[in-house]
């Protein structure tokens, strides 16, 4: 898959997830076959004002081969202004996000509220797209509500602003995550644009991957949710897609792979805010393990490296 001047390995992508799609984790997945990795989106003015926490947002591992940096916000020169500033860091594509749907980014007038207008999207794209040379991507929803369904119209407006791919997750701002995906909707932004499109939304294994490429003809899958607690999802992808036999981890890789990613975690964030963040990775990770549920109470409350040791051997026991 080619997006603007950048050639990714396969089009199996990690979506832009807040509080999950961080270094350590995007590292993960990239080495179990993800294309792509997208990260947790910025907020523009946050580096306009240099926000002391966004600077660790927008670290990247030099072992990350591909990756894309994702920008919120709604003023065309503010963003441009940004993303020239923040081009020479290593990411290989800049996206917009026109998707969120947090009532906070959404009553700021951004995220997926920019879908109620496909002129603004148009200026935001054209004014980065003329300020950097990297390859500059929208994400969007189907729309913003059932009444405004017009995904099509406003990645015609991102095309003609410059963009060189468009990811649609097919649900509504009023879903949120609920209810089931419209990939309908994928399809008709595909028949109606020349660049890549990305489908998103209910792609929980190789079979759902492949029946998006095929049913909606986009060009790449996007996996979000289901990569939680499972960064191995694109092994089993991808081998699916090959025509592979799929070789799940075996319990010895998976205690490894927690541990490695809690290893990352703290190197990258110390240990107060790496430890919590790993509660919610560690309770993802042991999902439908017996005697998990039982922990949960241990998992939300575990502040050290070796209590989450201590948890792990416990459920390996």
């Amino acid at each position: 898959m080619i997006i603007g001047n950048t050639k990714l390995k396969n089009n199996i992508i990690l979506a832009p997830m807040a509080g999950v799609s961080d270094l350590p984790f995007r590292v993960l997945c990239e080495r179990e076959g993800a294309g792509m990795t997208c990260m947790e989106m910025i907020s523009a003015k946050a580096i306009l004002y240099n926000n002391k926490n966004t600077e660790s947002l927008l670290e990247i591992d030099p072992a990350e081969e591909c990756v894309s940096l994702q920008l919120f916000g709604s003023e065309p020169k503010i963003m441009a202004e940004i993303a020239k500033r923040i081009e020479e860091r290593p990411f290989s594509i800049l996206d917009i996000n026109m998707g969120c749907p947090v009532p906070k980014i959404v009553n700021n007038h951004e995220g997926s509220a920019l879908m109620k207008n496909p002129e603004l999207v148009f200026e935001i794209v054209r004014a980065i797209s003329e300020a950097i040379s990297k390859p500059v991507t929208v994400k969007i929803r189907k729309g913003f509500d059932e009444a405004h369904v017009n995904a099509v119209e406003v990645a015609r407006a991102a095309e003609a602003g410059g963009a060189k791919a468009v990811a649609v997750h097919g649900r509504t701002r009023e879903q949120y995550y609920s209810g089931e995906a419209d990939w309908s909707i994928i399809k008709a932004v595909k028949e109606a644009v020349t660049i890549p499109v990305i489908g998103n939304g209910d792609v929980k294994c190789g079979a759902d991957a492949e029946r998006m490429l095929r049913e909606t003809g986009c060009d790449g899958v996007m996996v979000g949710r289901a990569a939680e607690g499972n960064p191995f999802v694109f092994r089993e992808i991808t081998s699916y897609m090959e025509g592979k036999p799929y070789i799940p981890p075996t319990v010895e890789e998976l205690r490894e792979t927690i541990l490695e990613h809690a290893d990352m975690q703290l190197e990258h964030k110390g240990e107060f805010i790496g430890i919590r963040e790993m509660r919610k990775h560690l309770s993802w990770y042991l999902k439908g393990f017996e005697g998990a549920s039982a922990l949960r109470k241990h998992i939300n409350e575990m502040e050290t490296f070796e209590e989450l040791k201590s948890i792990i051997n416990s459920i390996y026991a």
